[in-house]
């Protein structure tokens, strides 16, 4: 995929990574310009209270904002995406990957909302037991039937970290636009999952 073209999330068949092992994306697209950024603040938060592995696979970085910060905090970051937003050190598309591109690393990521299940339950399928995901969500994400059965009974996250201030995901990283307008009335959260935890989930206030 080139860097002109303007696809957003894929998935489907067929083979993924461009540098890490595979190919190309089918035709079909999911959301065209569908994209929404992080403040980093989100990771300054997460930190003070979680301290992820060394090794970050960024799977959606978009404009790179989450990962530039993550950098800074001297972590080592490999973000991917469908496209390319200038944040992007290679093109993929994670719903298709089939193994980690980094030893050791942990998965940490805005998901786009619509395919959230969709990118946890991969994030589980590529980790080893004790393997470490981190995904920002709505709260809203704690509720639903699909959900339930097929990710929170089966491998319940190991923390949910409540931000006690809202942080703003700006459509097209359009922050400022955001704030002129009021800022944004979405809850969000930080979902820890750590592959093979069978306990309680643990709420926490950030």
């Amino acid at each position: 995929m080139t860097k002109t073209e303007t696809k957003d999330w894929t998935g489907g068949g067929g083979a993924i990574w461009k540098t890490l092992g595979a190919s190309n994306h089918t035709a079909e697209e999911r959301e065209l310009n569908d994209y929404y950024a992080t403040d980093p603040i989100a990771i300054d938060k997460l930190l003070a209270a979680e301290q992820p592995p060394r090794n970050v696979w960024e799977c959606a970085a978009g404009g790179g904002h989450l990962a530039k910060r993550l950098r800074e905090k001297g972590y080592n970051v490999l973000g991917t995406d469908i496209i390319q937003r200038g944040g992007v050190d290679l093109i993929a598309d994670f719903l298709k990957c089939e193994r980690l591109p980094l030893d050791g690393c942990c998965i940490l990521t805005n998901p786009p909302y619509k395919y959230a299940k969709d990118f946890v339950l991969k994030a589980l399928e590529l980790l080893p037991v004790g393997g470490r995901c981190y995904m920002f969500l709505k709260l809203t994400f704690l509720e639903g039937k699909a959900r339930f059965g097929e990710i929170f009974s089966r491998q319940p996250p190991r923390k949910v970290l409540v931000f006690s201030e809202r942080v703003l995901c700006a459509k097209n990283a359009e922050f400022e636009r955001m704030k002129e307008g009021g800022g944004s009335a979405v809850a969000y959260a930080w979902f820890v999952w750590e592959k093979g935890h069978t306990g309680d989930t643990i709420v926490q206030w950030i």
